[in-house]
């Protein structure tokens, strides 16, 4: 029976293997939307010249570039005559509809005096900016024309890690460059781009790109070219998009308003890492962790405090605290929200009407020391000057100096003003230490600090012994 069985397995036929995929073919998706890539150059008048004629994208920071030098001395322009106004930003852009508008990169029509559009004919026409958003760098152009060739727009939401895309667009000044690779991240959170979750690729993108479209197989816009990171100033692998659903809707309100209005609740926040967690009692890292409130804002008329950990916003649960923004951002001004939180390990909703983010908002001789070795840190009352900066409902002690202990491997500094220990308001150096005697030994607890007119918590792990 066993030998049957074993003849019937190895005469039974192989699985046969899947047939390898042909790699995708781009000359169609690039001959019928090519037409509808443009070149954007800005001139400003010489008194507001900028340092650099090179063509420009944004980068995360990196060193210097040992080839821009040969790109700097190709494109170079003749010198600049008395009266003249001189080119200084080259990017890409593309005609969202047939009769001239154009969406670009905000950082590429900025400042600009005169906006020239070179279309794929080598036509030039003269662009007027309808609005720009500075928070998202999205920015829209018009020329005068009619029947333009168009981009179709994609779902920027549907786009999935290794699916192929292309960009087309002008790196150095040189037009209509198609390039390719793969989606590597989505809703990537970038520190230049708080309301902006970026589409990340491995398609090669270089300074003069800016604005440029990112394509799908389908020859679907889905992104805008924005940035790049980048050590040597030039493409390493690593390029971030703007998706194209917020591009649109961007877009939309510039149109009609030449300006976009956000949400605003007025916290400022922080990520939850594993210590705070614990810290908090959460299962896991999750949510967002209110660090501050802002005075007159939707959040202080709601009651939020400090230490509340933000779990579901409207129903849609908060998984991270850059989503958060971006939700608040697209909420309705005056719309009512309920928001799922976790105060002192306990659940709890509150709900605050959203109101219009006006601007960016900016949060509004030492006495007594005392030290507390377990924690490895002197703290000293403030000064009275310290008291009317930190504001007339808060209180808090000054980190004089740190030594090696739990409080500096929690990441404080001094002249950090510590606001709370364990949840407790910190009203002197006395009462500090006397909280700090009663903290649990071998536990992780929340420190909230002042740094810098921003407040953030730190997670302290004590020491199991004395």
């Amino acid at each position: 029976m066993l030998l049957s069985t074993l003849c019937w397995m190895a005469a039974a036929p192989a699985r046969p293997a899947d047939p390898p995929q042909p790699l995708p073919d781009f000359r169609k998706l690039v001959r019928q939307n090519e037409p509808a890539v443009v070149n954007i150059s800005t001139t400003q008048a010489p008194g507001r010249k900028s340092a650099t004629r090179t063509p420009a994208l944004p980068e995360l920071p990196g060193a210097e570039n040992p080839y821009l030098e040969f790109f700097k001395r190709f494109f170079q322009e003749r010198p600049e005559l008395p009266g003249e106004r001189q080119a200084n930003s080259l990017g890409s852009g593309f005609i969202l509809s047939p009769d001239g508008y154009i969406l670009t990169n905000a950082h590429v029509a900025r400042d600009a005096d005169k906006i020239i559009v070179r279309l794929s004919d080598q036509r030039e026409r003269p662009a007027k900016v309808i609005g720009v958003d500075e928070l998202t760098d999205v920015a829209l152009l018009k020329i005068e024309g009619e029947n333009l060739p168009a981009v179709k727009i994609g779902d920027s939401d549907a786009l999935e890690v290794g699916e192929w895309v292309l960009a087309i667009g002008s790196p150095f000044g040189l037009e209509h460059t198609a390039t390719q690779g793969i989606v590597s991240a989505v809703g990537r959170n970038l520190p230049t781009g708080a309301y902006v979750p970026f589409i990340q690729s491995d398609v090669a993108v270089n300074p003069g790109s800016s604005g440029g479209p990112l394509f799908n197989l389908r020859g679907e816009v889905v992104g805008i070219n924005s940035q790049i990171y980048s050590s040597t100033g030039g493409y390493m692998g690593l390029s971030f998009a703007i998706p194209i659903k917020l591009a649109t809707q961007v877009a939309e309100q510039l149109k009609a308003t030449g300006e976009v209005t956000r949400g605003w609740l007025g916290i400022l926040l922080q990520a939850v890492n594993n210590d705070l967690a614990e810290a908090f009692k959460l299962d896991r890292p999750r949510g967002a962790l209110v660090a501050q409130i802002l005075p007159d804002s939707p959040a202080a008329s709601a009651g939020f405090k400090p230490g509340d950990i933000i779990l579901r916003y409207g129903g849609e649960p908060v998984e991270d605290s850059s989503r958060l923004p971006r939700m608040i951002g697209v909420t309705p001004v005056g719309k009512t929200v309920a928001m799922s939180i976790l105060r002192n390990g306990e659940p709890l909703e509150i709900k605050a009407t959203i109101a219009r983010l006006e601007t960016v908002v900016e949060p509004v001789a030492t006495m007594d020391e005392h030290s507390d070795p377990r924690l490895g840190l002197t703290v000293a009352d403030l000064s009275n000057e310290q008291r009317r900066n930190l504001g007339p409902e808060e209180q808090g002690v000054l980190v004089a100096t740190l030594d090696e202990g739990p409080a500096a491997n929690a990441g404080l500094y001094p002249d950090d003003i510590i606001l709370q220990l364990n949840h407790l308001p910190v009203k002197s150096a006395n009462q500090f230490v006397e909280l700090a005697r009663e903290l649990p030994k071998g536990k992780v607890v929340p420190v909230l600090v002042r740094r810098e007119n921003e407040s953030l918590y730190l997670a302290v792990r004590l020491p199991e012994k004395d």
